[in-house]
């Protein structure tokens, strides 16, 4: 069992033009912390980079998008994301998170941090991708 610590929390706001991907892997690496997940993200994309549903490669979505979901979970070996981004007429696409996705106006983002659990992602030859792995921390090798 891991630790009884509570979860705490890293908010940030980003900034037109950064990429929502990549921001979220420095903020989470700027923790130390070895495992975390998105506890809330609002905001708007001017470019969508995502991979859809059992697909090889990448859609890119250019426009205006409001950020209508965002869920993950964040590793020292990096993310694993998927969003939903809505446009003006409110068509909604989802899938897998890709870096790309620049900001419009804001992202509003909120992360957890996982006291006493470290997230890994090893190679699964099963499905070809990394996969999470949850590793429970002992006191002394927090």
């Amino acid at each position: 069992m891991g630790s009884a610590a509570p979860i705490t929390t890293v908010a940030a706001r980003l900034t037109p033009g950064q990429d929502l991907l990549a921001e979220l892997e420095r903020l989470f690496a700027d923790t130390g912390a070895g495992a975390g997940c998105v506890l809330a993200c609002v905001g708007s994309l001017t470019k969508a980079v995502i991979r859809f549903a059992n697909q090889p490669d990448s859609a890119t979505l250019e426009g205006h998008f409001e950020i209508i979901s965002l869920t993950g979970v964040l590793s020292p070996e990096g993310a694993h994301c998927h969003i939903a981004v809505s446009d003006g007429t409110g068509r909604t696409s989802g899938g897998h998170l890709m870096e790309g996705c620049r900001i419009y106006t804001t992202a509003e983002v909120v992360i957890g941090l996982l006291p006493g659990v470290r997230f890994a992602r090893p190679f699964d030859p099963q499905t070809g991708y990394p996969e999470l792995a949850v590793e429970i921390m002992q006191p002394d090798e927090e």
